[in-house]
């Protein structure tokens, strides 16, 4: 399910958000490519990456942050996602920025992480917003322990619904958009915290730090992480507000009539819409985050 997915929304992602794939907590006065940087960046600090590590990016989507964070720390980084339409991308772009003989992309399963990779063969690893397309993050998980060394760091931030901030399950308006968010971006079950951590420890981790990075959002010294979604009447921004998005659902719709664009563009434009109010639902209500993060350690 995920292949296909990523098959057909690799192209409306990179269009619509950039080569990162995934949200950031925001400051005033920050820009919204600032803020995807600047988290990117954390992240490496936090994992101590150094210029000699060795580095497994976990579900690395067409590699911006594994570009970003390789050229902040030197250090050789592979990233591995299940699309290899998405792996012809991220090598051209590496390759571009003459960075492939320290950067790559390779296709594969991050559930099957122990067929890919020999054992403590990574110093550290890293997931953004990818662990969350997860059937069974155990499974994962225990793949990632299986790649780093003893002691070895990961870190992720990942989507999840926040029981401690108001998230009721058997609340019929937070389980609607809880699904929502789940359809529009084929995903599985979304978890809770709690969740995630019971999995790190049941496999093989210590968990070292986790916490919501956007605990603040609705902070006066803060952008909503959701706010990006209404883009902004700008030449750049236009695209990702509401009317903008109706614009490229109908020009996709005119291409696809056209078979410019493959079949089924138009029902993924439709459904990207759609999730899009889900997300922006879910972040003012407080009920659900894309930026849960965590730093665990292998025992």
């Amino acid at each position: 399910m995920v292949n296909s997915f990523y098959d057909l929304v690799t192209d409306f992602y990179e269009w619509g958000w950039g080569q990162s794939f995934h949200f950031a907590p925001r400051k005033k006065g920050e820009s919204f490519e600032e803020s995807i940087i600047r988290a990117e960046y954390y992240l490496a600090l936090r994992t101590n990456i150094q210029p000699d590590s060795k580095v497994l990016d976990i579900g690395c989507g067409v590699g911006g942050p594994m570009r970003n964070i390789q050229q902040f720390t030197g250090a050789d980084i592979t990233g591995l996602t299940i699309n290899q339409y998405q792996v012809n991308v991220a090598n051209q772009y590496c390759e571009q920025k003459g960075i492939s003989d320290k950067c790559r992309a390779i296709q594969g399963d991050f559930q099957h992480l122990t067929e890919t990779f020999e054992a403590e063969s990574f110093d550290a690893a890293y997931a953004i917003e990818a662990t969350c397309h997860s059937p069974d993050r155990r499974v994962c998980f225990k793949g990632v322990n299986h790649c780093l060394k003893k002691g070895g760091l990961f870190a992720a931030y990942d989507w999840v619904v926040l029981p401690e901030r108001g998230y009721e399950s058997n609340n019929p308006d937070h389980v609607r958009i809880k699904e929502g968010i789940e359809v529009g971006n084929g995903l599985p079950t979304l978890a809770t915290t709690a969740e995630i951590v019971s999995a790190l420890e049941d496999s093989g981790f210590e968990v070292v730090d986790v916490f919501d990075a956007n605990k603040g959002v609705h902070s006066e010294h803060e952008v909503p992480w959701y706010y990006t979604l209404y883009g902004s009447f700008t030449l750049k921004g236009f695209r990702m507000t509401r009317l903008g998005r109706m614009c490229t659902h109908a020009l996709v719709s005119t291409l696809e009539f056209l078979r410019i664009a493959p079949q089924g563009s138009v029902r993924v434009s439709a459904l990207l819409n759609a999730t899009a109010l889900d997300l922006v639902e879910g972040g003012q209500k407080e009920i659900f985050t894309p930026s849960l993060f965590f730093v665990a350690r292998k025992k």
